[in-house]
């Protein structure tokens, strides 16, 4: 068992303690430079229904008005006790550690200065343990987005159902929910095991929870909330989370660091047997995340990367590869065969049915990405998309590729578009065909109709005059993004999909005097920015619309308001 040590600046030590019955639970905040949103993560620990804790705020040696802040929340209530680390760790890692070492209570909880625990947390989690005698247990954790305030769960398909799970390897699915954050652990477990995050090293959570995964002989899953991780996606550089720095080829050296040291512990505690799954998960995962960046990274970073990336890929499962989605596959296999270009384009699609630009057969009735066929075994089995069934799908969920080429500004609030349409199924007979774009600002949709023609076999082109004038805003306003769609209109029946722009086009701003000046909007035209990057265009109600109109209007929107207003009409009637 590991010894406790009292740490060498501790606000409230043990022996100044209180003599009072030992809490029930410890909860660790960790926190660095991080002095506005310490006391929300802090305030969701004391207001919890299970009152006997213990809050130890963990400060990895701040530079900024964390101490202070700490100093003060501990001196506002005897629960909470600070302690600050001689020297900054640059992690997660270390301001956990130290705080076990000083922990009080049988159970013990981590938190991030930036995320909240939910209010009865503490309290289910530990009447999960007393249950029956487990080593830790798992609840729910909402992700929230700071920038819109969407609430999504995260892998909710774990934790939909209530269940002790006897080992890991009855259900090894789970390697893919990694937090350390969303369970309660027996303090006694952690120690049986020597238990603890690695330090020097970031994603400390994955090999941590890997660990407690293979070594735990029962668990149990919750399905209520039990965390809030808020989730700035678009944070500046230096304010964002580690999870989302992936620009840094540090972060990817981590990651990968990481995956060879799970792969070490699976082997050395004759659990291999988890392997597949758990190359499965970084594939599905940890790669994917990188995958959705690519568009936007330069031949420098993408060789780095590869450098980095490949050696660590040659080394995982085929069937874990066998069990991804083709269009991951394809983005998996140009990385590695350093056809960065190629890449990018792919990554363009995933998640969203983009078709390739061109595809190759063979003899054999096989379809390829790209414009050769293969040389080796790998390759072709990792390239061939025959099954994306691009010249058999029904019409409804066929794949094309729609690509801005050229995009400039018109009079007014115009701008005109040339856009080329892939068509590498070849669904579409030879001819004109009749197109629209789509937009959707508010519950009434504009669409401009223009023509697509052919260039060649497999390749239209068209040019689309969009006046965002004439887009039918609602009178109260419209606050929001929007990212146009184009339509196929083929022999009755009609084809969605998204519109891909060039990826670094100048933004275009106007001013636009919807309802003849009653509901006037800043409208922005840019390009996504991420991911499969679309054509964005985002509306601003400025003025009355957006001092009164538009906020009157959200307040009526409120699901409270308008089962109101239906019990009022439903009154009259």
């Amino acid at each position: 068992m590991t010894p406790k040590a009292t740490p060498p600046d501790s606000t409230l030590p043990d022996a100044a303690l209180p003599e009072v019955t030992l809490p029930d639970v410890t909860v660790t905040v960790i926190v660095f430079n991080d002095a506005e949103r310490l006391p929300r993560a802090v305030e969701s620990v004391r207001r919890q229904t299970h009152a006997n804790i213990e809050i130890i705020i963990s400060d990895d040696h701040s530079t900024d008005e964390t101490p202070q802040v700490a100093r003060h929340l501990a001196a506002r209530d005897p629960r909470v006790r600070h302690l600050r680390l001689p020297e900054n760790s640059g992690g997660c890692s270390a301001p956990r550690n130290r705080a076990l070492e000083i922990a009080r209570a049988p159970y013990v909880m981590f938190l991030d200065s930036d995320d909240e625990l939910t209010v009865d947390a503490v309290e289910l989690l530990l009447a999960a343990h007393r249950e029956r005698e487990i080593d830790f247990a798992m609840g729910a954790v909402v992700r929230i987005r700071e920038d819109n305030g969407r609430r999504t769960k995260w892998m909710p398909h774990l934790v939909a159902e209530r269940r002790t799970v006897i080992g890991i390897e009855s259900e090894p699915r789970l390697l893919f929910e990694h937090l350390s954050t969303s369970k309660m652990y027996a303090r006694a477990f952690l120690d049986r095991h020597d238990l603890r995050f690695p330090e020097g090293i970031h994603y400390e959570d994955q090999l941590f929870s890997a660990q407690a995964y293979c070594l735990a002989k029962e668990f149990t899953i919750i399905p209520e909330q039990v965390y809030r991780w808020h989730i700035a996606p678009y944070a500046a550089t230096d304010a964002a989370s580690i999870s989302n720095q992936r620009d840094r080829l540090d972060n990817v050296r981590d990651r990968v660091r990481v995956q060879r040291l799970i792969d070490d512990f699976l082997a050395e505690s004759g659990h291999t047997g988890l392997r597949d799954d758990k190359d499965f998960k970084f594939l599905k995962h940890d790669f994917r995340m990188y995958a959705g960046d690519l568009p936007y990274r330069d031949e420098q970073w993408l060789t780095s990367f590869a450098d980095i990336m490949t050696p660590y890929l040659e080394t995982l499962s085929p069937t874990a590869y066998a069990r991804l989605p083709r269009t991951e596959r394809v983005v998996l296999q140009l990385v590695r065969e350093r056809r960065f270009e190629e890449a990018r384009l792919a990554a363009r699609g995933l998640g969203q049915g983009v078709a390739p630009r061109q595809v190759t057969p063979d003899a054999q009735g096989h379809t390829y990405w790209g414009e050769t066929i293969p040389t080796t075994d790998w390759s072709r089995r990792e390239l061939d998309v025959t099954d994306l069934e691009l010249d058999t799908r029904p019409f409804r969920s066929a794949q094309f590729r729609h690509e801005i080429t050229e995009l400039t500004r018109g009079p007014g609030a115009s701008i005109d578009l040339t856009i080329r349409t892939y068509d590498p199924g070849l669904r579409l007979p030879v001819g004109p065909h009749r197109a629209g774009l789509l937009l959707t600002p508010g519950r009434h949709r504009l669409k401009v109709p223009f023509r697509l023609t052919p260039v060649r076999p497999g390749i239209y082109e068209g040019h689309v005059h969009l006046d965002l004038a004439t887009a039918p805003v609602p009178h109260h306003g419209f606050a929001g993004v929007r990212h146009p769609l184009l339509r196929i209109e083929h022999q009755g029946q009609a084809h969605s999909a998204v519109l891909l722009a060039p990826l670094d086009f100048p933004t275009l701003t106007t001013r636009i005097p919807y309802r003849t000046g009653a509901a006037p909007h800043r409208v922005t035209i840019e390009p996504e920015g991420r991911g499969t990057g679309r054509l964005q265009i985002r509306w601003q109600p400025v003025g009355v619309t957006a001092k009164l109109l538009h906020p009157l209007a959200r307040r009526a929107a409120r699901p409270r308001v308008r089962r109101a207003a239906r019990l009022l009409r439903s009154a009259l009637r």
